[in-house]
């Protein structure tokens, strides 16, 4: 009587071929780290560059010579930036005046009512200090042996000009890396067909490869300028709608946090949740009932919960969409790698490798793992 043996599936691994590919990927994980100062302004310039082509061609068809039209364009987002600080920046003075206040609302809301029994905290203070000043008699008190000379360490002041010195380094190089990236993405605006040019020729000789290079680069081009398009609208969507709302139930620097809440919308799951968090706070130490904080707290999480069910998947399709262990882990990678900047430039950079996988034919197994 035959038995059937069941069929042993083997697979065969080149272990020196995952030994190198080992290799490769940590290289290029230090080479990332390394060079976080070079490629972030690379990728931001890239991400301008491809929000701005479209407008600059369009000017283009008019007529309008390219080296003008990318520089109108990036006049307006120079003029834009500088509105929009111009327009918060009586909010941000504001928030800071107030931040003693609310410190001080916050250890009184702590403490309840003057009139209640200490806390263990305020325990823990009082007897920290007594044990100061005890400890400062007795060595007052205390005889200096003779031949010894007493020292005393004094804690150094605040030195005012230094701490005005670093902080307007970090502003000029702040300034300086700004403007380095408007004239890399003004070079690339003009460069513009002069790349794809050169990417066509590197294609091959044929003329049928020549083709399907220049239909890759205007998919993902266009993927990518539509992906932009998109956050840009749904952000400055979110923005208004919380800080209109805000404003509606009298939460003071409504229009600086509607404008966090579009700023922190472009980062998945983790954003909106820091941006409600922060509304909690503000909210209790200024009307300082559940209610209210549950209210404002509960407003700006519905508006971005409706923006990411229904807005963005109604413009982006499901061609563009990832799935969301991508998107976490993505946000995981890069945060990890480039800490807030990372963070913020997360999703652009994983919608730019999944338009780029979709597009090359040996890399689409990594798009389709990207994709829903």
């Amino acid at each position: 009587m035959e038995t059937d043996v069941p069929e042993v599936v083997t697979t065969r691994v080149d272990i020196r071929s995952l030994a190198l590919s080992l290799v490769a990927v940590a290289a290029v994980i230090v080479l990332l780290q390394y060079m976080q100062a070079v490629l972030i302004p690379f990728i931001l310039a890239g991400l301008l560059f491809y929000a701005l082509d479209p407008a600059v061609d369009r000017m283009e068809t008019w007529h309008v010579h390219r080296a003008i039209g990318a520089a109108l364009m990036i006049a307006l987002v120079v003029a834009s930036v500088f509105s929009l600080a111009y327009f918060l920046q009586d909010e941000a003075v504001s928030m800071v005046e107030r931040l003693p206040q609310a410190i001080q609302r916050a250890r009184d809301v702590m403490r309840r009512d003057r009139g209640d029994p200490p806390g263990v905290l305020d325990k823990v203070q009082a007897a920290a200090k007594e044990l100061e000043s005890t400890t400062d008699a007795d060595s007052r008190n205390r005889q200096t042996p003779s031949g010894a000379t007493r020292v005393q360490v004094e804690a150094p002041a605040f030195n005012a000009s230094q701490y005005l010195w670093s902080s307007s380094l970090g502003v000029l190089n702040a300034v300086n890396q700004g403007i380095m990236i408007l004239f890399l993405t003004y070079f690339m605006l003009l460069s513009d067909e002069l790349f794809k040019r050169k990417l066509v020729e590197m294609a091959g000789p044929t003329l049928a490869k020549k083709k399907i290079t220049v239909k890759i680069l205007e998919d993902i081009a266009q993927q990518i300028e539509r992906f932009l398009v998109i956050e840009v609208v749904t952000s400055l969507v979110v923005a208004v709608a919380t800080g209109l709302a805000l404003w509606a139930m009298g939460l003071h620097e409504a229009a600086f946090w509607g404008f966090l809440a579009g700023v922190f919308n472009s980062i998945p799951y983790y954003g909106p949740l820091t941006v409600t968090g922060g509304l909690s706070i503000v909210a209790f130490l200024q009307f300082g009932t559940v209610e209210m904080t549950a209210a404002i707290a509960g407003v700006a999480l519905l508006i971005t919960t409706l923006e990411g069910w229904i807005l963005t998947p109604a413009l982006m399709g499901r061609v563009a969409a990832m799935n969301n262990i991508a998107v976490f882990a993505g946000l995981l990678f890069w945060s990890w790698m480039w800490g807030i900047p990372g963070m913020l430039l997360a999703v652009p950079m994983m919608m730019i490798i999944k338009s780029v996988c979709d597009r090359v034919e040996d890399l689409q197994p990594i798009g389709r793992f990207l994709g829903e």
